[in-house]
């Protein structure tokens, strides 16, 4: 009888032991469970509603072209595009084909699911073609065409909507300058500043390692963002050669002419020079920083790729900042292999670099400068320093042999420059001639308060 009673609690006790597994199994169960509807209910929430289109007036596909900036506010103008013909965007195609001969796609450097679903209340974006539209552009030949430069939304009504009735689907084989500066109205410039400052999001292997950098330079106080325009293919292709010896002009020339699409071939360096349309040398950069009284002791971030007979030309500069650094110099090279070889990848870490300095300084114009100049005007009017290189190469020449004392020449070049920082100001308005405007990417006023100002 006692055997049977101990047999009979032992079978008992794993009846409930097998019960209290069941249970806690469910409670599992139901709680990842809930995460899962908890996670699901957040993504569902934190999107904006998508927008529901009464009628689709086709397809656009598009090939953007040019360096990483240049690509980034065409890709700006195309959403517009896309919205206000009330069409469907696919995710345009980079440029696999200029100078710097990167295979980087648009997934490979933006975090192409935000850009589609944190648009989605405005436009509707694909990843590709639906299997329908595919089959046709296998078996007819695609429409493309290259928008007109600088156009107004007038032109994109008038004669690219009806083209995309007519062919349901249309290819801009351009992307860049395609709308203009001006006269376009206000929701529409509003949308290139959502798409430009929010939905396109650096993908986070590049995000991580920029605020690594970001991190380790605050760390170790202010620094300063130098875009220094100076590695070899853009002195080739400006034809600028202030302080090159005879045998490097000759190597830069070569360059330039190995080159069939760059246009320009026989350039008077020293008349380009004195108009203002070279960038600074590395010594004049550090001459013009000296002047406007930037902190000998600050870091100088070099937001460039491989300078140009850097050892020689950089000389001056360190000496002038002694902490200089790059991305090069912060990261370990196993943190920038994945990205080598990469130029669109490596210019985004210098981008998100640069728009997060205390002070922005590009030696040359170009759409790296114009837009990070317009980020951080977006971002509060952040300090950025917009140097006039036609008067400063005057002073500089003029110190140089002479004319000017050093006093005198810090004197105008703080006078010059005290209104260039990056404050309110109207955009410029050109008749007839809208690449002497200010550009809107370097200006979006449409989208600025005054009162984020200093």
């Amino acid at each position: 009888m006692f055997d049977r009673k101990r047999s009979s609690q032992l079978r008992l006790w794993t009846l409930r032991a097998v019960l209290l597994m069941m249970l806690w199994t469910i409670v599992v169960q139901f709680k990842g469970l809930g995460d899962k509807v908890t996670h699901a209910m957040f993504i569902k929430t934190s999107l904006p509603p998508q927008r529901i289109y009464e009628n689709n007036n086709g397809y656009l596909m598009v090939s953007s072209n040019g360096g990483l900036n240049q690509m980034r506010a065409g890709i700006c103008d195309m959403v517009s595009i896309a919205r206000y013909l009330n069409v469907t965007l696919i995710v345009p195609e980079l440029d696999n084909t200029s100078f710097w001969n990167d295979r980087s796609q648009f997934q490979d450097i933006f975090d192409v699911d935000y850009f589609i679903n944190s648009l989605r209340d405005e436009v509707r974006i694909l990843k590709e073609l639906p299997p329908q539209q595919k089959h046709k552009v296998e078996t007819e030949s695609l429409y493309s065409m290259p928008p007109i430069s600088w156009s107004n939304m007038t032109y994109y009504y008038d004669v690219i909507l009806p083209r995309m009735k007519t062919y349901g689907l249309v290819h801009f084989t351009k992307s860049d300058a395609r709308l203009a500066n001006n006269g376009i109205p206000e929701e529409v410039q509003k949308l290139r500043c959502r798409v430009n400052y929010h939905a396109l999001r650096f993908v986070s292997p590049i995000e991580q390692l920029a605020k690594k950098i970001v991190k380790i330079l605050n760390e170790r106080g202010p620094f300063l963002s130098l875009h220094l325009r100076y590695e070899m293919d853009m002195i080739a292709f400006t034809g600028c050669n202030e302080g090159c010896n005879n045998e490097e002009i000759d190597e830069l020339t070569k360059m330039r002419y190995a080159y069939p699409w760059w246009k320009e071939k026989e350039i008077d360096s020293e008349k380009k020079r004195k108009d203002g349309l070279c960038p600074l040398t590395p010594e004049e950069t550090a001459l013009t920083l000296r002047a406007l009284d930037i902190d000998h002791n600050i870091q100088v971030y070099i937001a460039a790729g491989e300078i140009y007979k850097s050892e020689k030309r950089m000389a001056s500069l360190k000496e002038a900042f002694p902490n200089l650094v790059k991305k090069e110099t912060l990261l370990e090279p196993s943190e920038l292999d994945p990205l080598r070889n990469h130029s669109n990848q490596m210019a985004a870490l210098d981008y998100y670099v640069s728009i997060e300095s205390d002070i922005f300084v590009p030696s040359y114009k170009g759409n790296m400068a114009k837009l990070i100049e317009g980020h951080r005007r977006y971002l509060g009017f952040k300090k950025t320093i917009i140097l006039n290189r036609e008067l400063l190469v005057e002073l500089i020449d003029q110190y140089k042999n002479g004319t000017i004392s050093w006093n005198q020449f810090t004197i105008s070049v703080k006078v010059a420059h005290a209104d260039r920082v990056g404050n309110p100001t109207t955009r410029s308005v050109v008749p007839g001639n809208p690449k002497e405007e200010d550009y809107f990417y370097t200006n979006p006023q449409e989208c600025l308060s005054p009162l984020d100002g200093p």
